[in-house]
């Protein structure tokens, strides 16, 4: 029987028997790649509109780890990205 593992959308490494784990290591690169962009998509930004240079790094920074940790709820499961929010209609 061979012991290759497939990768889920959310990380989860899937090995022939069907157990479900969760690769840690995976979901961190991913998110360090993504919090990576975003850093310096959002500090290119700034300084294209002449924010100075401290104020830049800080929102960048900000931007990046809330980006980071985003990712890393994603990649675990605790948040859906395709959920649609359903109106009420007990009105």
């Amino acid at each position: 029987m061979s012991t290759r593992q497939l990768m889920s959308i959310r990380g989860n490494n899937i090995n022939v028997k069907g157990k479900v784990t969760f690769d840690w290591q995976d979901a961190i690169f991913d998110s360090l790649i993504i919090a990576g962009l975003t850093f310096f998509s959002v500090l290119g930004g700034l300084s294209i509109t002449g924010i100075p240079g401290t104020a830049a790094l800080v929102s960048a920074g900000i931007s990046a780890m809330a980006q980071f940790f985003a990712m890393l709820a994603i990649k675990r499961g605790l948040r859906n990205p395709y959920t649609k929010e359903v109106p009420n209609d007990d009105d």
